[in-house]
């Protein structure tokens, strides 16, 4: 990254600032509504009608980094030569979609519990989180650790490279997991697909949907279709978002991609 210090608009032409363009105010700003809009709703949703805290707290996490970042994208449209602004942004948003995938990890316990594991799920409904959430970590871990690095060395104006490749290590190894984890997800639908009913545990045993007590209705079953569907989607978004921000990072804070905002506003933000 080149020097730009005590560089302005005033001072400073925009094509010698970080991205080389002026951020687009109006996307920025939408972004930092609807996550704080969502994070809102989850906080509503976990103090007054006491949602599940291993599904709400990571969600309300996430929101709030993505809000920080997009904050720093803000503080860049003010000052395009901000060296603030950029490590905020280009920390917060790598790390804040691990807060959702803990989410995602923490929610299939239930779906698992729900259909019934046996024939259906590889792993039973307490594994998931035992087995992916420790990626999740591992992936914080070294991307948050990777930040710092490049954070320090950008602030010195040295190379930034050895922080960039950690980070890049972090994103790379959450999208693998996330990857193990579509595919077990993937089988799991299929073979409660193919079963053709709905399995609910009541008092030891299983009964089948409709049938009972345990029985979920058509309503019900219907709400959970649009439910499954919108949660596969979250899924794939985040996966794709992944690995978009691996392309992204492949070639360091003085990249093409980084520097193009079209493929940033579809694939991170959106």
């Amino acid at each position: 990254m080149p020097s730009i210090r005590g560089c302005t608009l005033a001072t400073c032409p925009i094509e010698a600032s970080i991205y080389e363009y002026r951020l687009s105010l109006p996307a920025n700003a939408a972004f930092i509504g609807l996550f704080g809009l969502s994070g809102l709703i989850h906080l509503l949703q976990l103090l007054v009608l006491r949602s599940n805290y291993a599904f709400s707290i990571p969600i309300l996490l996430g929101c709030i980094g993505e809000i920080i970042g997009y904050v720093g994208r803000l503080i860049l449209y003010n000052n395009p030569f901000s060296i603030d602004g950029f490590l905020i942004q280009i920390c917060a948003l790598t790390i804040a979609p691990a807060f959702f995938t803990a989410a995602i990890y923490f929610c299939i316990a239930d779906i698992v519990r729900l259909f019934g594991c046996e024939g259906t799920s590889r792993l039973k409904p307490k594994q998931y989180a035992w087995v992916f959430i420790p990626c999740d970590i591992i992936s914080l871990v070294l991307q948050g650790l990777g930040g710092g690095v490049a954070s320090v060395a950008t602030r010195r104006q040295e190379d930034g490279t050895a922080g960039v490749n950690i980070m890049i290590a972090g994103l790379a190894f959450q999208v693998f997991s996330l990857l193990m984890f579509i595919l077990l997800l993937a089988e799991f639908f299929v073979r409660v697909y193919r079963r053709g009913y709905l399995w609910r545990e009541v008092n030891g045993y299983e009964i089948k949907a409709g049938s009972g007590a345990g029985g979920i209705g058509r309503t019900a079953l219907g709400r959970l279709y649009i439910f499954f569907s919108a949660f596969s989607l979250a899924i794939l978004c985040i996966f794709i978002r992944c690995a978009y921000r691996v392309a992204e990072l492949s070639h360091g804070f003085d990249g093409e991609l980084i520097r193009e905002e079209a493929p940033f506003i579809g694939l991170e933000g959106v």
